[in-house]
């Protein structure tokens, strides 16, 4: 299920605060930090905050600068992003400058919430799911009702907990400002929960006066046949490195990347690889892990054309090479056609060895680009 590129962005002090406790909002950020905040606004098509946000800040979350705002119109974009928030008990203040400031707004609640919050007559689209909130049933309506590609998340500390904690966040833009909060009372921007292992990846360190911007992107990938950001970084590099293979007019080019639970690459690899004509991506990768490596049996290898069920020039099929090296879990952008192998199902033979596949056809062109001559493209 295609999901939104979900971005965090926080300001936080030296010691993990959002804010103090004091009656105003703490402002940790520069003036040239909200100047790049605002850009980053009007470069998405949806901007999200919690119930909490509204109750506390009472944001009005908006592009403030007419030039980008004109953009946004020139490109054939509403002049602000969509405005989201998230309750569970539908209980927010009608009168709140978030409904009555900027472009469309959109709640997502509960059954029971959708009620309240409809008979307090807020100015919003409301949208219940079920008995209780759902993070993936929220973003697959953001991305297949709403059309958001790009989702900007501005907390507070529950939304950005529990976005992560259920691998969901492709992105963290963390600003750390030089102070101290220091009270236990306070707001801080994660809480307790159970998050992925693994160190983030990271992207971008940029000084912005006194404050520093930070990016990272998660690593570690998902479990089971839930996909995580991760999951989706790893495979977008497999559909690169499928870019890099040698043109050929009788096999596909696939790429392929094998990662740790801990989100650490053991290897990568792409089809007729070095000087061998024939070796499939799954293979060249596996080939350069530590076959006695006890970091396999967690890992998650990622293709970007499913593995291989049937093969002439070797011996064994990559989908049994996966399990052999005692991998069970395999994430592919796109299933094999009947081009070269009439039906091909390797999935089948990875899931009947015990090992989970999850297709997200979000990459399928991306996968398929490189091989636009053997698909009549």
């Amino acid at each position: 299920m295609p999901y939104p590129y979900v971005l965090l962005s926080a300001a936080v002090s030296l010691d993990g605060y959002l804010d103090d406790t004091g009656p105003e909002r703490l402002l940790l950020s520069s003036p040239a930090d909200f100047d790049r905040v605002d850009e980053v606004r009007a470069s998405v098509d949806a901007i999200l905050v919690g119930a909490g946000t509204i109750r506390a800040d009472n944001p009005r979350l908006l592009v403030n600068s007419p030039a980008r705002r004109a953009g946004r119109v020139a490109d054939g974009l509403p002049e602000y992003p969509l405005k989201v928030t998230v309750s569970g008990s539908g209980d927010l203040d009608p009168a709140a400058r978030f409904w009555h400031t900027g472009g469309e707004k959109v709640l997502y609640t509960t059954d029971k919430g959708a009620e309240r919050a409809r008979a307090l007559g807020i100015a919003a689209d409301v949208v219940p799911l079920g008995d209780a909130l759902d993070w993936r049933r929220l973003l697959e309506h953001l991305h297949d009702v709403r059309g958001v590609r790009r989702l900007m998340v501005e907390g507070g500390g529950r939304i950005h907990t529990q976005l992560t904690t259920q691998g969901l966040a492709d992105e963290l833009q963390l600003v750390l400002a030089p102070l101290f909060v220091g009270d236990p009372d306070a707001p801080r921007l994660f809480g307790p929960g159970s998050y992925q292992g693994g160190r983030l990846r990271l992207v971008e360190t940029r000084p912005l006066g006194d404050v520093v911007l930070m990016r990272y992107e998660p690593t570690a990938p998902g479990t089971g046949a839930l996909p995580s950001a991760a999951d989706r970084h790893w495979l977008a590099l497999a559909c690169d490195l499928a870019a890099q293979c040698p043109p050929s007019g009788t096999a596909f080019s696939v790429g392929a990347v094998v990662v740790a639970a801990d989100g650490t690459e053991l290897a990568r690899g792409h089809s007729r690889e070095g000087d061998d004509p024939v070796v499939h991506a799954e293979e060249a990768a596996l080939a350069k892990a530590d076959p006695t490596d006890p970091r396999l049996a967690g890992a998650t290898v990622y293709s970007s054309l499913e593995p291989c069920a049937r093969r002439a020039s070797r011996p064994a099929p990559c989908a049994r090479l996966i399990l052999d090296a005692g991998v069970r879990r395999v994430v592919t952008a796109w299933r094999e056609p009947d081009t070269f192998v009439t039906e091909a199902d390797g999935s089948a033979v990875l899931t009947d060895g015990g090992a989970t596949v999850l297709v997200l056809p979000d990459f399928e062109q991306h996968a398929k680009a490189p091989n636009a001559h053997l698909l009549g493209g």
